[in-house]
């Protein structure tokens, strides 16, 4: 009797064990915005957490902000080898390694909020989404963030108000841009721009609404430049999962990521229009002068993008041409 009971036993031993290390299954989530002040991306995530949490499927979010387990720059490559679990991502930062990445901080080809989530549905997010899957990870929500320039300087408006500033770019596209108008260049993450406005690296900088809100830029500059009617600065900050991860996951616990990226989109789709209108108060309210471009001064930007940036990226991009039209055929 015994001789038979304990290999029974055995076998009970290792379905709970199993069992309850399928109950335990932690993800981490890291991304570089502050955690805990309501920034739109760090709530996108942990909206992902507690409903994850909520659906009961042996799945756990943890959330790191604010670069507390990787740095910026470091969290494509950590995502793509499946040493990070899930990121709220500017996915320009990866163009290094991935170029066609660029296009999604291309200067005026997002227009505003509706024009970004009809492109969500075309070819041309298509053809970005095959690169990140190749790349080693997949989409889990969709997000575009409006953006525009500060100065301690001047008022950046028309492309000559650049001339001779040091400028923070996101992204390659913008950098090529803003230089051909005559500005220096000065490549960091969004996280550290302070710093290097403080200590007089940067005249200048370009970044999303949210960031200007969240790393409190208006202690630093003179002047915004608003989105307004006519945003040249529109990026792609997805959240992302590593796609090792995602092959371990079963498919309950991958339908509950989805139906909380769902959530997380939604949720960022109804904030997203009042976050540029909360900034230029914010602004204002801390003595900081608030301009908005003609469409004038857009169209001369545009230009000058169109030569660069956008010429480009079809020369030296692997298919760079046929993103552009993909992305240029969406009205």
């Amino acid at each position: 009797m015994q001789r038979y009971l304990f290999p029974a036993i055995t076998a009970l031993g290792l379905t709970i064990a199993a069992s309850h290390a399928s109950a335990n299954t932690v993800l981490r989530a890291s991304h570089q915005f502050p955690g805990g002040q309501g920034d739109i991306r760090d709530e996108m995530v942990q909206l992902m957490a507690r409903t994850v949490a909520e659906a009961d499927v042996g799945l756990t979010i943890e959330v790191y902000p604010g670069q507390s387990l990787f740095r910026a720059r470091e969290q494509w490559g950590a995502l793509s080898r499946g040493r990070l679990d899930i990121t709220s991502l500017p996915l320009d930062y990866a163009s290094g390694r991935h170029p066609e990445f660029s296009a999604t901080l291309m200067p005026g080809l997002v227009r505003n909020q509706e024009h970004a989530q009809r492109l969500n549905d075309s070819d041309y997010m298509t053809m970005i989404k095959e690169v990140i899957l190749e790349g080693g990870a997949r989409v889990l929500a969709d997000a575009w963030l409006s953006g525009g320039f500060a100065s301690s300087e001047q008022c950046i408006t028309s492309p000559d108000t650049v001339a001779g500033q040091n400028i923070r770019a996101a992204g390659p596209a913008f950098e090529e841009m803003l230089e051909a108008a005559g500005a220096s260049i000065a490549s960091m993450p969004s996280s550290e721009i302070y710093t290097a406005m403080q200590t007089g690296v940067l005249d200048a900088a370009n970044t999303s609404s949210m960031s200007f809100i969240s790393f409190r830029l208006y202690e630093q500059v003179e002047c915004l430049t608003e989105p307004g009617d006519f945003a040249l600065w529109f990026m792609y900050e997805p959240i992302l999962i590593s796609e090792q991860v995602w092959q371990r996951l079963n498919e309950e616990q991958q339908a509950a990521l989805l139906e909380a990226g769902k959530a997380a989109e939604a949720f960022f789709a109804e904030e997203a229009a009042a976050i540029d209108e909360e900034m230029a108060t914010i602004y204002r309210e801390n003595g900081v002068e608030v301009v908005r471009m003609s469409e004038e001064e857009y169209n001369a930007w545009l230009d000058i993008a169109r030569e660069t940036s956008y010429q480009n990226f079809a020369d030296k991009v692997p298919n760079g041409q046929a993103i552009i039209d993909a992305a240029l055929a969406v009205e």
